[in-house]
């Protein structure tokens, strides 16, 4: 699948966060599990980085981990993600950020389902949803294909 546009740290876009969203992508921050947007989002779409839209993960590959954050298998593209050595809180584990607007994410762990055995456990606060028949309107169009058979 080709990538529809290119995607960068929008300056206005920033202005418009609000502090939670601020928070976790620009100060490493983690919002409250279970108190969240989407851990609990059940509807098909995509979910596109709150600063630059790139496009992060999709439904199709969210699961329920039981831990109150939204989490994934994988990513929609490998070239959208970069991830990076955490040693923060004492702790050693790979942080999440998306490549073009280097938003903080989340963290990906090797406790997943089978497949993979990724989860990518993410924040709400740095995705946006975009709903499969919002796809087309919102400019993302190409992606319409991942929900045919649903």
């Amino acid at each position: 699948m080709t990538i529809p546009k290119p995607y960068s740290k929008n300056p206005e876009v920033l202005a418009t966060l609000d502090d939670m969203q601020r928070h976790v992508t620009q100060s490493c921050g983690t919002e409250p599990p279970f108190h969240n947007a989407f851990w609990n989002n059940k509807r098909m779409g995509i979910y596109v980085d709150v600063v630059s839209g790139e496009p992060l993960f999709s439904s199709t590959d969210k699961f329920d981990s039981g831990t109150g954050w939204p989490s994934f298998t994988k990513p929609l593209h490998d070239q959208h993600v970069v991830e990076k050595r955490d040693d923060t809180y004492g702790m050693v584990r790979i942080e999440v950020r998306s490549k073009h607007a280097d938003s903080h994410l989340g963290h990906v762990f090797d406790d997943g389902p089978a497949g993979t055995g990724l989860r990518y456990c993410i924040n709400s606060a740095s995705l946006r949803f975009i709903a499969k028949e919002d796809l087309e309107k919102e400019g993302y169009s190409a992606y319409s294909t991942l929900f045919d058979a649903n």
